[in-house]
């Protein structure tokens, strides 16, 4: 190809070139490639980095706080009066249903008892007496030898003799039962704690005033507050037969201690009450979890993970790829094939970790820039470069919150897989 001054001596020889003539030819040889000057001076297309959205299997789960709380309670009380003569048990120790616990002084009662068999023994008496004065009545009644009047007195001494002892049998029942109680039982199995009483002292029949208390801590309740959209979106999924670890229609519940260790069992949900507490919007749904080392203790303070069943292809977005609106709406710059931005819409009300589930707006394969939003604005060039960002959250992540700006924060996370 001929320069640019061998071009201009074969068409004009030797001779020296007007200044302006040279510059007009110089500048026709620049833009012999098209391009105008503003174009040669324009920029490179910023770029952007993307992440290729895809399906993937998510739990969904959600963590909420709750209180522990004792299986069963058994407030031991005296239910006789008497002095006590001996505690039968060490403090804190694990009892048996049925284990004597205290010795009521049991003399009085003993008697009592003794009265009543002898009470019964003297009804028994009179009553085989009365049956025997009724056959001979009879007889005698048959042979025309006595009136009908003294049959009648004869056959209601003997009704008479019968209720004797009836009511002696209830009598000596009463005292064996008052004797029995002298023996105070743990009326179930548990760890008993510390007495109010000591020997000597004098209880009396149904006292509101407690000897010990024993609690079963193994089961242990947790009782969590579910607010009630909570509790409808949970049912739903279990309706609907989203899968589940814990089996059809049950949610797998994790429990979680205060300092966010993972409790080694799992546990399942008991009962969720019937009424709507008005203040919190919230019902309180029961769990249970085993106990066997009894390192729960009533009245712990614990979160419980709820499980809502598994979402199949569901979306994830990373947050930092999503923005929102003055009216609060999820909005998100993609890159087309063309690489242009484009703006889109989203539907995404819940994060898992740090990350979205979106509902509308993304479709499989689209690229969502999660960096270098202030460099673009739809509608511009930009070049795509693929983000170092992980596209499923970490297992058992703990969710950020909703994207609603006027909600509370929510305690929703999920476990991609």
């Amino acid at each position: 190809m001929e320069t640019e001054k061998s071009l201009m001596v074969r068409l004009f020889g030797a001779r020296m070139l007007p200044m302006w003539l040279a510059v007009l030819l110089l500048a026709g040889c620049d833009n012999s490639s098209g391009q105008t000057k503003a174009e040669r001076s324009a920029p490179p297309p910023p770029e952007v980095g993307v992440v290729e959205v895809q399906p993937q299997r998510v739990n969904l789960s959600m963590e909420l706080p709750g209180r522990t709380a004792a299986y069963r309670i058994s407030e031991v009380r005296p239910q006789v009066t008497g002095i006590l003569q001996e505690r039968l048990f060490e403090q804190g120790a694990q009892v048996k249903a049925g284990e004597v616990l205290y010795q009521i002084d049991p003399n009085r009662y003993r008697a009592a008892h003794q009265r009543a068999q002898a009470e019964l023994e003297r009804a028994q008496a009179e009553l085989r007496q009365a049956q025997r004065e009724w056959a001979r009545t009879s007889d005698l009644f048959e042979k025309n030898a006595v009136s009908k009047r003294q049959r009648d007195e004869a056959l209601s001494a003997l009704e008479a003799a019968r209720a004797d002892v009836s009511r002696s049998q209830a009598m000596l029942e009463t005292a064996g039962i008052e004797l029995a109680y002298t023996e105070v039982k743990a009326p179930i199995a548990g760890r008993i704690g510390p007495t109010l009483y000591t020997e000597g002292a004098l209880v009396t029949a149904n006292q509101p005033q407690v000897l010990a208390r024993v609690v079963q801590l193994d089961p242990m309740y947790v009782d969590i507050q579910l607010p009630v959209e909570k509790l409808a979106r949970i049912r739903s999924s279990l309706k609907e037969g989203a899968a589940s670890e814990a089996g059809p229609n049950e949610a797998e519940t994790v429990l979680l201690r205060e300092d966010g260790t993972v409790y080694p069992h799992r546990g399942r949900v008991d009962v969720t009450d019937v009424t709507v507490n008005q203040s919190t919007s919230s019902v309180t749904v029961r769990a249970v979890f085993p106990n066997p080392d009894e390192d729960l203790l009533p009245g712990m303070y614990v979160r419980v993970r709820l499980s809502e069943g598994i979402r199949e292809n569901a979306i994830l977005a990373p947050q930092q790829g999503v923005s929102r609106n003055p009216q609060g709406e999820a909005t998100a710059l993609l890159v087309n094939p063309e690489g242009e931005v484009v703006a889109r819409q989203l539907e995404a009300e819940r994060a898992i970790g740090a990350f979205w589930l979106v509902e509308k707006g993304l479709e499989p394969g689209d690229r969502l820039i999660v960096s270098g939003l202030q460099k673009v604005r739809p509608g511009a060039k930009v070049k795509p470069v693929a983000a170092d960002i992980p596209l499923h959250p970490p297992q058992n992540q703990q969710a950020s919150g909703t994207n609603n700006p006027k909600k509370n924060a929510s305690d929703d996370e999920g476990t991609a897989q």
